[in-house]
């Protein structure tokens, strides 16, 4: 996303000035996230992910991130 790649750019380029010299990319990176967050379509996205997780821990008992970890292939 260009909005957070300018808004870390000028973090790193900044220093510890970057909340005086980045207040514009910032306020960028707050309406596109905002938009995301009013938006239903993302919103039901995110809901239907977390419930297809939800259903499979349920199952499992193993956490999605435990879940795609590979194994080792040596033993």
């Amino acid at each position: 996303m260009k909005s957070v790649e300018d808004f870390t750019k000028c973090c790193k380029d900044s220093g510890i000035l970057m909340v005086v010299k980045c207040r514009k990319e910032n306020s960028a990176l707050k309406e596109c996230l905002t938009a995301y967050y009013n938006d239903p379509t993302f919103y039901e996205e995110c809901k239907m992910e977390y419930l297809k997780e939800r259903e499979e821990f349920r199952k499992t008992g193993i956490p999605t991130k435990k879940r795609l970890q590979k194994l080792p292939t040596s033993m």
